[in-house]
């Protein structure tokens, strides 16, 4: 049926560059090309990303109707002495077309440093350049995320250019060995080292004091999580007490309708007793954990835990980098599901320690520091990024 009718609506468009950052991709765009007021960001984003759509499909859009790719990060040159750049991360609503700016994304947080320094938004200088490796075209740009106030440092290669006014440039260098386990290829490895990244989000590593809280559900029912907020809160279960094995596969999980809806009211329970709005999907999340197999814990210098993570509702294919920063810290935190499932963990209150986390695309492996007081200094870990296009996205106003 053809519709009839005049319409005001209008198209208009602006610069963006759109890339993959780890296991998702989305838009990353200059702040000054947004309105000042973050009020009306929503219906261009939202537009653009193509919500809302009840489909869950994003065909109107450059999103494609899962929760790892319908994200955008706004980036400027920041103010603040000790970073360069701010940015500020957005999960954008498929079927409704919402703006949650709740929680970082760690994926996509490997993708903002390239960009920075291919958008030429800083200068690097003596005190971006990594000396302690080879190669000196190594940078470390130093970012602060908006939405958790917290600081991190991505570290990766880049490759000297001139630009079109003859002067030297640096631009990020995407090719390299490195495999991040989700992606098919390879890419030069990228470190982000997430600094002091406990209460990210509720100013506690965690939020109730205690390793381990009971929930009580609706259905007078009641069970264990740990409630931890390092990056982005999280609650964490074990997969048995649900009743499925840790191994589950992401469609098994999906294909089961009433342990989804359980599990969002073990979410929406712990973001209770956090002190989070249980309406918000984006955190905290909620991950289902279990020790590994002995053949498993046993491969190379062994892994440590077993893990799948739910976002917005959804089950992934493989785990939120936040999410896995936050199990691979809380691992090493004495009383917590986490410490207890792990091996292969060194729990000691102070110096190096590292946690191997299986999910289903991989593993990731997490580093951390700890200083004297047993909490958590920094926490880091490796991804890849590409640049897929770069141009102008349009959108409906």
């Amino acid at each position: 049926m053809l519709a009839t009718g005049s319409y005001k609506t209008t198209t208009a468009s602006l610069p963006a560059t759109f890339m993959r950052g780890g296991t998702s991709n989305g838009l990353l765009i200059h702040r000054h090309h947004l309105p000042v007021e973050q009020k009306e960001w929503q219906p261009i984003l939202s537009s653009i990303m193509g919500s809302p759509d009840h489909t869950g499909r994003q065909l109107n859009g450059m999103g494609s109707g899962t929760s790892s790719t319908s994200k955008v990060i706004v980036v400027s040159k920041s103010s603040r002495p000790d970073v360069d750049i701010d940015y500020t991360f957005i999960q954008i609503g498929i079927k409704d077309g919402s703006l949650d700016m709740a929680g970082n994304c760690g994926n996509m947080s490997s993708a903002v440093g390239p960009f920075a320094i291919n958008e030429a938004l800083i200068t690097p200088s003596l005190n971006h350049l990594n000396r302690n490796n080879d190669d000196e075209n190594k940078v470390t740009v130093r970012m602060f995320n908006t939405n958790t106030s917290k600081t991190i440092h991505s570290t990766f290669l880049t490759t000297q250019t001139t630009n079109q006014t003859g002067q030297l440039q640096l631009k990020y260098n995407p090719v390299g060995p490195y495999t991040t386990p989700g992606v098919p290829s390879t890419g030069s490895p990228i470190t982000l080292s997430f600094l002091h990244p406990g209460g990210a989000t509720t100013g506690r590593t965690l939020p109730t004091g205690n390793p381990i809280d009971i929930l009580a559900l609706p259905d007078g029912s009641t069970i264990k999580a740990t409630l931890t907020d390092i990056s982005n809160p999280g609650v964490f279960i074990r997969a048995a007490d649900v009743g499925v094995k840790g191994d589950i596969s992401p469609a098994s999980l999906s294909s089961d309708k009433g342990l989804l809806a359980r599990l969002e009211t073990i979410r929406r329970a712990g973001a209770q007793l956090m002190g989070l709005d249980e309406g918000v999907q984006s955190v905290p999340k909620i991950v289902l954990l279990s020790p590994p197999s002995p053949e498993m814990a046993g491969e190379g210098e062994g892994v440590s835990i077993v893990c799948r993570a739910l976002s917005m509702g959804e089950v992934h294919r493989a785990v939120p980098l936040t999410l896995a920063l936050n199990l691979g810290v809380s691992c090493g935190i004495k009383g917590t599901l986490g410490h207890q499932l792990a091996v292969n963990v060194d729990s000691g209150m102070k110096g190096k320690g590292s946690v191997v986390i299986v999910h289903p695309s991989g593993h990731v492996e997490i580093g951390f520091v700890r200083g004297g007081d047993g909490e958590v200094e920094s926490a880091e870990l490796g991804r890849t990024s590409r640049v897929l296009m770069r141009g102008e996205v349009e959108y409906r106003i």
